[in-house]
């Protein structure tokens, strides 16, 4: 498949509040083409229900804002979220196994980012509240963000990985540019590289703002490699979903505005083992500080 500025990106449909609810973007394996990440944003009004079933694939559901109650035949959690937006807190979450019916009773207006992969193991169901999330302030000077640990890897699941990622004003995020799209092993056997597909959803702060993406391959990514190379930039607004088929893919949020994106991440192993581009990866050895503007809020238990 041949991926370009008009398919790497995928922009919401225009529901407003006004109606109610339902499916705000989504992706499927067809859409995208590739095998494995379902991809949807919803809205719920409160009071508002949502019923489905996983079949045969694990799937989490993130709080992106509000509160709403998780019923399953795998067990019920009332409660879940509580942050008005993904600029207030950490998440709350839900994570379900397979052949798993559930339920989504809306307690507030919500917003749930909706995940989910194929699929032949079996893990424990679980609740996920912001004391179980990681929160990380990588990297330096214009290159520092803040990482939220949803689902990393050595989670209890079987291909999922989850993270949030905000990137102040005029910052820079996912780099140096790294790559995951070749799996690679050490002699010892460890991934030192994973070949993953992977989402950005995006959210902006503020309604004008916006950031940019690049995804460009290396010779040795398969699409390039097959002669179907990726050289495009893509400008990310507030609801669009960006997809990373495979090569490097670096952010850059506009100054005055902070942008966040919930990462979708699967493949061959629940590991986020990647490669940096060599061309960039020494910016690492260049930081001085951090930038104080993070974190965006107060961490549980800090």
């Amino acid at each position: 498949m041949q991926y370009d500025a008009d398919n790497l990106i995928i922009h919401p449909n225009g529901a407003t509040e006004e109606d109610g609810g339902g499916v705000l973007a989504e992706v499927t394996p067809e859409t995208a083409g590739w095998d494995l990440i379902h991809f949807q944003a919803r809205r719920l009004s409160g009071g508002a229900t949502w019923q489905a079933e996983t079949g045969g694939h694990e799937l989490a559901l993130v709080m992106l804002g509000g509160t709403a109650d998780v019923d399953s035949d795998r067990g019920r959690w009332e409660g879940v979220g509580g942050r008005r937006d993904v600029f207030e807190g950490p998440p709350h979450a839900v994570y379900l196994p397979r052949q798993t019916t559930f339920t989504v009773e809306a307690q507030t207006d919500c917003e749930l980012g909706v995940a989910w992969v194929p699929t032949e193991a079996d893990h424990p169901p679980r609740l996920i509240t912001p004391a179980d999330v990681n929160v990380e302030i990588r990297g330096g000077d214009n290159v520092t963000r803040q990482i939220n640990d949803i689902i990393p890897p050595g989670f209890d699941c079987d291909r999922l990985v989850l993270v949030e990622v905000y990137t102040p004003s005029g910052g820079w995020s996912s780099y140096p540019p790294h790559k995951h799209d070749v799996h690679k092993t050490d002699d010892e056997g460890n991934v030192v590289e994973a070949d993953l597909e992977e989402i950005y959803y995006y959210r902006i702060d503020k309604p004008d703002g916006f950031a940019y993406q690049r995804i460009y391959t290396d010779p040795e990514s398969p699409l390039h490699a097959a002669g179907y190379p990726i050289d495009e930039v893509l400008l990310a607004r507030d609801g669009d979903i960006v997809l990373v088929p495979e090569g490097y893919h670096p952010v850059v949020s506009a100054p005055g505005y902070t942008t966040y994106y919930l990462n979708v991440l699967a493949g061959s192993a629940q590991s986020l083992a990647n490669t940096d581009d060599p061309a960039h990866t020494g910016v690492k050895e260049q930081y001085t500080t951090q930038n104080p503007a993070l974190p965006l809020y107060e961490i549980p238990g800090t």
